[in-house]
């Protein structure tokens, strides 16, 4: 007698966001269902439509969606992350469906999908009756088990294989550059060990109170952005946490809850399992580095290298002298909000810096939405994007990459999150930087700092400590590359 149960409820975390030149957006996924269950095999197929907006792919890059699965088997009161059946591209009996071309790419760990373009095209993508195979046996699930599965999207962009330059030879603080002189870049050309010191050709950079302790090697197992990975296209919003919150247990909850409604433009209230956000789509503020840690670690990504954050913002075009994200010195300040807040709304400017206090809309100082400066007709520059199409690198709130400034930050070696948080509520994952958050750094500048803090090779503050939430400190996670 068949006498497992399921019950599917779909969650795409996401922005609705307003288009932009080569810049996915309005990701929905929908028409959820359960079907094809194999009792004797253990698994059954997670079916659904996708469609998302201004999507992409080219020789340079392309967009995807990160599609992972929770479950219940306690009528919500706690939520399991699922382990898909097979790895590798296209695995047998998924469907890509009809539609949009895709591929479905599962890595290893099989802790999720990425779904993505399978051949170069640009526009919406539209694709029905996506399956993913779940097997829930190997979770322990039984088929006595009444089981509630949520599947979630977060969208992201992947980061190519390739040499890139760390340093712009302009005059950031503590910046990266090849010893002796200054003025020139130092070039990532491979993942392997890369040597800090002052011998001709060694990757170093200046003393600052914050910059780190000029001290190596950098190891191979670090994360240098030479090898590919996908990134968070937008900055965590508020509605991504919120969802977060809701699927941790009531004890994590507490621990992860930053409490800071209305303060700030922060818009998250309410209690475990009903956290909501007023304004969703806005980027997620008062985070801490055990936040973050703990988002990446549930969502089965993990936290990105300040070597990688480089990467995610230059590309592998050469380097500009004091650039922004966006590829030049150019920047104007947001100051004026158009149109309601509620996803629609429009400001004028190209990165949020400065502790401006925003005229128009909700008005006072904090976040905006992610993605806000991408419109129909922005071009990199106006919209604030990077060499790859990623959002908001420069200012908004700060990026927490992990530092190479100290032995513990060097010690990180980039392991995945698996979906499942310690009972606390923290990360469990080996070599993150830990509570004390020590070897998490801040790069990217943030809606509060002057545009010199702003630019893509400033590390004023790139191995500066600070565990505690605070009003200018987001979330922006990675998954290295199957």
């Amino acid at each position: 007698m068949r006498n497992l149960i399921f019950l599917l409820l779909l969650s795409a975390i996401f922005c609705l966001l307003s288009p932009a030149n080569a810049s996915a957006n309005n990701l929905n996924a929908s028409s959820a269902s359960l079907t094809g269950v194999d009792l004797a095999g253990g698994t059954i197929k997670v079916q659904f439509d996708i469609s998302w907006d201004n999507s992409w792919r080219s020789s340079t890059n392309y967009d995807a969606a990160w599609i992972f699965v929770k479950y219940s088997t306690n009528a919500g009161s706690s939520w399991s992350h699922a382990t898909l059946k097979t790895s590798g591209t296209n695995p047998a009996n998924f469907s890509i469906g009809t539609g949009t071309a895709i591929e479905i790419v599962v890595p290893a760990d099989k802790k999720g999908a990425f779904i993505q373009r399978s051949a170069n095209g640009t526009g919406s993508v539209s694709t029905q009756n996506i399956q993913l195979v779940w097997d829930y046996a190997a979770d322990g699930v039984t088929s006595a088990a009444t089981v509630r599965v949520k599947a979630f999207a977060i969208e992201m962009c992947y980061i190519p294989q390739g040499a890139f330059s760390l340093g712009s030879g302009g005059a950031e603080t503590s910046a990266f550059y090849s010893y002796p002189t200054t003025t020139n870049p130092y070039t990532v050309s491979s993942e392997g060990a890369i040597t800090v010191g002052t011998s001709a050709g060694n990757l170093y950079y200046p003393s600052s109170p914050y910059g780190g302790d000029q001290s190596g090697p950098v190891p191979a197992a670090f994360p240098k952005g030479y090898n590919a990975f996908y990134i968070m296209k937008y900055e965590a919003s508020q509605g991504q946490y919120a969802d977060f919150l809701n699927t941790i247990t009531s004890t994590q909850a507490s621990a992860r809850y930053p409490n800071s409604n209305a303060s700030y433009r922060h818009t998250i209230s309410g209690s475990h399992p009903n956290y909501s956000a007023s304004r969703p789509d806005r980027a997620c503020n008062y985070l801490s580095w055990l936040d973050l840690a703990a988002y990446a670690d549930w969502a089965a990504l993990r936290p990105m290298s300040e070597l990688e954050f480089e990467k995610a913002c230059r590309g592998t075009a050469s380097a500009v002298a004091n650039e922004y994200a966006w590829g030049n010195t150019t920047i104007t300040q947001a100051t004026t909000i158009t149109g309601a807040e509620n996803g629609t709304e429009t400001v004028n400017g190209n990165c949020s810096y400065g502790s401006a206090t925003y005229g128009g809309g909700d008005g006072g100082q904090g976040p905006l939405r992610c993605g806000i400066f991408a419109t129909g007709s922005s071009t990199r520059e106006s919209a604030g994007a990077s060499y790859y199409g990623v959002m908001e690198l420069s200012g908004c709130l700060w990026k927490r990459p992990v530092t190479v400034g100290n032995s513990t930050g060097r010690g990180f070696t980039g392991l995945q999150g698996d979906g499942s948080l310690a009972t606390n509520g923290d990360a469990n994952v080996t070599n993150w930087p830990g509570t004390d958050a020590v070897g998490a750094g801040f790069r990217g500048g943030n809606w509060v700092d002057v545009a010199t803090y702003v630019r893509a090779s400033d590390r004023n503050y790139a191995a500066f400590t600070y565990a505690s939430r605070y009003y200018h400190s987001g979330a922006r996670c990675v998954r290295t590359s199957p």
